[in-house]
């Protein structure tokens, strides 16, 4: 160390420092300028795109909200639509068994009639039966009666006393 204090030189020494200053200032004006222009750069680049990341955590916290709500609202509607499916199938069901009651009820009165009538049909064939039987057993009864004289003069005695009485 003795040696190089001894071998020191002050015009050297200043030439150096001179050469420093002088390639301080030239790294200062081309590469230090750049340097940190670069490094500004990939730092504005880290920022931008970690505020990148956030907008589409954010974006993508947004579009998960939209998609349960219209999930949501989707089911909802569903629900509503078999709702009102139960309900139309409810009071169709209703109406069929309403109609079926009435055109129950309508067959039910339609055979009534019918049987009313075919019994009054009847009954109007039996008496017209009946009432003809009972002429022809009078008509032979009365020939019977009438071919002899004298059951003749009995029975016309018997019908005088039979109108007195009345």
């Amino acid at each position: 160390m003795e040696q190089l204090l001894g071998q020191f030189s002050l015009g050297l020494f200043i030439l150096q420092i001179i050469l420093f200053v002088g390639l301080i200032l030239l790294l200062k004006k081309f590469a230090w300028k750049p340097i940190l222009d670069a490094v500004n750069e990939r730092e504005d680049g880290i920022k931008n795109a970690l505020l990148s990341a956030e907008n589409a955590r954010t974006e993508m916290q947004n579009l998960q909200a939209d998609n349960q709500r219209i999930l949501q609202e989707a089911r909802l509607e569903r629900d509503n639509m078999l709702k009102d499916a139960r309900e139309i199938k409810e009071k169709m069901i209703a109406d069929s068994k309403t109609e079926a009651q009435a055109q129950g009820i309508k067959m039910i009165e339609q055979a009534k009639a019918a049987i009313e009538s075919e019994k009054n049909a009847a009954m109007a064939e039996l008496k017209s039966q009946v009432s003809n039987l009972s002429i022809e057993i009078a008509e032979k009864l009365l020939k019977d009666e009438l071919s002899n004289k004298d059951a003749q003069t009995k029975l016309v005695e018997k019908m005088l006393g039979d109108v007195k009485l009345n």
